[in-house]
């Protein structure tokens, strides 16, 4: 017999574990959530511009009060630089079971890049 088989975990130790094990499940459980997620990029071809001085702006989904909004790339004065990386954001808890979660994104505004934060949508 070995010396494992008489070994017993003691009472508060067996307590830790299950309230260790309990609390990475609901953890887990938190962070669950239905996105409505971007649909995919439009692929666009720029026409070549109207002038000079002028810069495309490319084509991007931005969420316009209850649905994905597809703004079509175009021309503006100046320079356009590339779009930013997205920025990850904490999802904060949902406000009821049947909201869904829309993911933060950039979209063109005016003469630059603006983040649009993510917002919890009722469908």
């Amino acid at each position: 017999m070995d010396r494992l088989s008489h070994y017993t975990v003691p009472p508060f130790l067996r307590c830790a574990i299950v309230v260790i094990c309990l609390g990475t499940s609901l953890a887990q459980a938190e962070t669950a959530f239905i996105e409505k997620a971007m649909p995919a990029p439009i692929v666009e071809i720029a026409p070549p511009p109207p002038r000079v001085g002028v810069a495309w702006v490319p084509g991007h989904w931005v969420w316009r009060g209850a649905e994905w909004f597809w703004v079509k790339g175009h021309y503006v004065e100046g320079i356009v630089p590339a779009m930013p990386a997205a920025i990850v954001e904490a999802v904060p808890p949902a406000p009821s079971p049947a909201h869904v979660w829309v993911r933060g994104h950039w979209g063109w505004d005016e003469d630059r890049w603006n983040w649009h934060r993510g917002v919890w949508f009722r469908p």
